[in-house]
């Protein structure tokens, strides 16, 4: 049985920012008056039939989605797919909601916050640590999910915080569709071989690049991210690693 309701205790530890600089007015209302309408909460039931339209047939996954640029994208190009985004920091997720709404700095603040026009209302937020909601999420309840650029914790005596490991890895083939795609990027050398060294241990995905440019180059349904674009200027080429659910 799935459970709805978490204690203290069942809360695993959190390492990473939940804020960053000073978040100023705009963003700061989008966060209390907008996010409420996006938010998945954390002490209410999850009915994945009811998260989004009656007419959205599949479901998309994205974890710690940063500023948002790849999810706002994605949700913009595929109008039939309902995202879900998990994200803690509060920077990330109001800039996330700037993309949606269109809505940045400034002092004249609409009434009454919508969506841009043309946009439709298929992502949902959970603004927390993604490992909270995991037991609420059915089994093969997802049909895709992006890791896109976790934080790599290079230091050996961090791995543990690598986001990568078999535990979580088995919640993800858990809540993954048969075929479904689980696609992992980074531009960090240490995460990219810990990545694959763990994945090749994980019966449950098959990779499925049959040559190197299958992982060295964007997908043909990549959206870049500011991320992605600061890495490069910096001289770090990242890798795409998709794998099925077998």
């Amino acid at each position: 049985m799935l459970s709805d309701t978490f204690t203290i205790a069942d809360q695993p530890k959190f390492f990473g920012r939940r804020k960053g600089r000073t978040i100023h007015k705009a963003k700061s209302v989008l966060l209390e008056k907008f996010l409420p309408r996006l938010r998945i909460e954390k002490d209410k039931p999850l009915q994945m039939n009811k998260l989004f339209a009656a007419d959205i047939k599949k479901i998309y996954l994205e974890i710690g989605f940063g500023s948002g640029d790849h999810l706002a994208g994605q949700a913009g190009r595929h109008p039939e797919i309902g995202f879900i985004g998990a994200e803690v920091f509060q920077n990330g997720i109001a800039n996330l909601l700037s993309l949606l709404t269109g809505i940045k700095e400034g002092k004249n603040l609409p009434e009454q916050i919508t969506l841009l026009p043309g946009r439709r209302d298929n992502i949902r937020i959970f603004d927390d640590d993604i490992r909270l909601l995991f037991s609420r999420l059915p089994d093969a309840s997802v049909d895709r999910i992006f890791l896109l650029f976790p934080d790599p914790w290079p230091k050996k005596r961090h791995a543990s915080r690598r986001f990568v490991n078999q535990d979580n890895l088995r919640e993800l083939a858990r809540i993954l569709k048969k075929g479904g795609i689980l696609r992992i990027a980074t531009d960090h050398p240490v995460y990219k071989t810990w990545t694959l060294r763990q994945m090749h241990t994980c019966p449950d995905f098959r990779w499925t690049a049959t040559c190197g440019r299958d992982w060295k180059q964007e997908p043909a349904d990549w959206i870049k991210t500011k991320y992605q674009q600061k890495a490069l200027s910096e001289g770090r080429r990242p890798v795409f690693l998709d794998y099925e659910r077998l």
